[in-house]
């Protein structure tokens, strides 16, 4: 339970860097770059064994995680153009959503617990994540827009999912450190040539703030997957389990952040689905 805690509490420091980010004014794809960088030594410095490109290159989930990496900055800018195009509100809910896909494919496929108490726990905290992602005067309307959403949607889940599978079948107890560190190392690559072609066209300057920004995302971006690979790899609890706890978890602590530390406003349908957050919580623990 306490590797879940650390994943819940790293992921939502997430939210809290990336506001910081917009405060200070920093370049956001430059940050993410530096980020993915940083993640990847941090994985490698971690490893306790001698690092064999060739017994990596080798290995079952050498190429799962040169997916993920594709993955995670695609969807990272499915996210942006979404979040631009239909607000952030949608963006937001899109993505916290999918976590349907991971819990169904956890129930269907490693034969998980599907009691009434746990279904209702799951029904409630996607209710939640809903309510509690929706920001005051926003209006959640996809029907300009299906295809990004859509997007969204089944490519956060995909990512859930993939990192249950391959943590399930192919990846050795002592593998997350460098599992993490490659599918950084990929999505770091390709976010290197994205920049390096802006930079070439002068469309964008060099920001050592944004680095920094970069490099204290990357810590805290890293630990993230670290402990949700550890918690997924913990016999106690099952995967549906854990998805939905982080989830809802990460939607309730990030509203309470904004209302605390940004003094943003919060809503009575943000209040009903923190409320409802708990109650899922609850339920879904103790099922």
């Amino acid at each position: 339970m306490i590797y879940l805690l650390l994943s819940i509490l790293a992921s939502t420091f997430i939210f809290l860097i990336f506001k910081l980010f917009d405060r200070f004014q920093l370049n956001t794809l430059q940050a993410i770059v530096v980020n993915y960088i940083t993640a990847c030594i941090l994985g490698i410095v971690i490893y306790d064994e001698p690092i064999k490109i060739a017994a990596i290159a080798s290995s079952q989930w050498f190429y799962g995680a040169i997916a993920l990496g594709f993955l995670f900055i695609a969807i990272f800018n499915v996210m942006a153009i979404t979040a631009q195009r239909n607000g952030l509100s949608v963006a937001s809910v899109a993505t916290k959503m999918s976590v349907i896909i991971p819990i169904a494919f956890g129930i269907y496929m490693y034969n998980e617990s599907a009691g009434f108490q746990k279904l209702l726990g799951i029904i409630l905290a996607l209710i939640a994540v809903y309510l509690a992602s929706i920001k005051p005067k926003s209006r959640v309307n996809v029907k300009n827009s299906l295809l990004l959403p859509i997007i969204l949607f089944l490519g956060s889940g995909i990512i859930d999912t993939s990192i249950k599978f391959i943590e399930t079948y192919y990846l050795p107890d002592n593998g997350i450190p460098i599992f993490s560190a490659t599918i950084f190392c990929f999505a770091g690559i390709i976010g290197v040539f994205i920049l390096g072609f802006k930079l070439s066209k002068k469309t964008s300057k060099l920001d050592f703030k944004s680095c920094i920004g970069g490099v204290a995302l990357g810590v805290v971006n890293y630990y993230s997957i670290y402990y949700l690979l550890k918690a997924l790899n913990h016999e106690s609890l099952e995967s549906s389990t854990i998805f939905t706890l982080n989830n809802v978890a990460i939607v309730m602590l990030s509203t309470l952040l904004g209302l605390f530390l940004f003094k943003e406003k919060i809503s009575r349908k943000n209040w009903i689905g923190i409320v409802l957050a708990i109650v899922s919580i609850c339920l879904v623990t103790f099922a």
